[in-house]
């Protein structure tokens, strides 16, 4: 027959507990009275972690909006990737929102709001997303700091950091490759913060209007630098590409920003160089731009923009990877020279008045015509005025009906050609 064990008594259990009430009190005692607040902390939070750490299964990777003062990519790659799976949203709420300017009824679309959680599966492991967000206030900008917690169980941490994030990475790039609508970004200069909305601007290669080899060129030298990652890398440059767009107003350089932007799917930063205080501030716009992105300076002959050549580790140096970056200037003689030595900008595009092809080209897409019987006429007259692409437009845009427009834009070109004429004939009286 088994021995029956024997149950303490309750004069026995009560003993216990005032041995083990006592010795709390003695090493409370001691922690309070003999030990330092600093080491009572240490003491503290060290038991802290180590009971939380070994009856807690979960591991928090934490991913902040900024990783050494630019973009965190890992961040964006996970803010580009989680709305497409807001079917595994566990929270009840959803942030829905619509910038189509131009269409009110277009469908909305949806995001992440603050501290909602969603739920991923990556090679049958479990993962739970969590916005966060915090108060931020720092020299430039005062705004909320968002980051990121990734929760998963301790056994995949491993796994997590040599494969998922890195597999985050690879299909948020395919995402924005995709993606049906780009935005343009303006600086605030009074909040310091970039200010976006949906850029909608129609134009690519295939309607605008320029020589077709100056088209073939352009977009050979985008595809090179598009597939260009390795080059840049084994040359030790940055992989940007600069452009400088000049020649008079009108001559259609914001159209060829648009069709650059549409044919590598860039969105734009349009930074006025007036706007920024030095080259600290400048600096510090710049990193918090994007990858994949264009930044356009519009108007660099105009007052600011010197500052900004002088110093090496700025605007360049600044940018971030895979960045096309645009100048535009109605004066090209009037750039600070460190502007055009070679290695600021890469390609050098004049945008000239209209030439015989570029008006055949402008008539075909507004108003839908190949040939007509005042074309000759037109384009002799082309090559004697200097006319701007815009000015055609507008001639062209007078009616749908082309004998109209047609005749409206010869008695344009007369008119053009009569002032110019008069303007030279009291220019050689003045002279004399």
């Amino acid at each position: 027959m088994a021995t029956r064990s024997k149950i303490p008594s309750l004069s026995t259990i009560f003993s216990l507990y005032t041995s083990l009430s006592a010795f709390t009190i003695l090493f409370k005692t001691i922690l309070h009275e003999i030990l330092p607040l600093k080491i009572r902390t240490f003491i503290v939070s060290r038991f802290t972690n180590y009971f939380s750490s070994y009856f807690n299964s979960d591991f928090t990777f934490i991913v902040e909006e900024k990783c050494d003062y630019v973009t965190n990519q890992t961040f964006r790659a996970a803010e580009v990737y989680l709305p497409t799976l807001l079917a595994g949203i566990t929270t009840g709420s959803l942030l829905v929102g619509s910038s189509n300017l131009k269409d009110p009824i277009a469908k909305p679309k949806y995001g992440i709001p603050i501290n909602a959680k969603i739920i991923d599966e990556f090679e049958g492991i479990r993962l739970e997303w969590t916005l966060l967000s915090a108060k931020n206030e720092s020299l430039y900008q005062s705004k909320e700091k968002r980051y990121f917690h990734l929760t998963c169980k301790k056994e995949f941490r491993e796994k997590i950091m040599s494969d998922y994030f890195i597999y985050i990475a690879k299909l948020s790039v395919k995402i924005l490759a995709q993606r049906e609508s780009l935005k343009i970004h303006t600086y605030n200069s009074e909040f310091h913060v970039w200010e976006s909305t949906i850029f909608q601007h129609h134009t690519t290669f295939e309607t605008l209007a320029i020589e077709p080899e100056l088209k073939n060129t352009l977009i050979r030298d985008l595809d090179a630098f598009s597939n260009g990652k390795d080059f840049f890398k084994t040359v030790g440059r940055a992989w940007k590409r600069g452009y400088l767009l000049y020649g008079p107003p009108g001559t259609g350089k914001s159209s060829l920003v648009a069709a650059i932007a549409n044919h590598m799917c860039y969105s734009i930063y349009d930074l006025q160089l007036q706007s920024v205080q030095d080259d600290a501030m400048l600096r510090k716009i710049l990193t918090y731009t994007e990858n994949r992105s264009i930044l356009l300076i519009e108007d660099v002959d105009c007052g600011g923009a010197d500052a900004s050549c002088r110093e090496e580790n700025g605007l360049w140096s600044s940018c971030v990877e895979e960045r096309i970056i645009i100048f535009t200037t109605n004066h090209k003689e009037k750039l600070d020279p460190a502007l055009l030595r070679p290695g600021r900008m890469d390609v050098h595009v004049l945008m000239n008045y209209c030439t015989p092809y570029v008006f055949r080209k402008l008539a075909a897409l507004y108003l839908e015509i190949e040939e007509h019987n005042l074309f000759e006429t037109i384009e002799k007259m082309i090559v004697e005025v200097k006319a701007t692409p815009a000015e055609i437009t507008e001639q062209l845009m007078v009616s749908k009906n082309p004998d109209v427009s047609l005749k409206s834009l010869v008695e344009f070109l007369e008119s053009k050609k009569k002032m110019s004429k008069e303007s030279e004939e009291g220019a050689e009286i003045k002279e004399a």
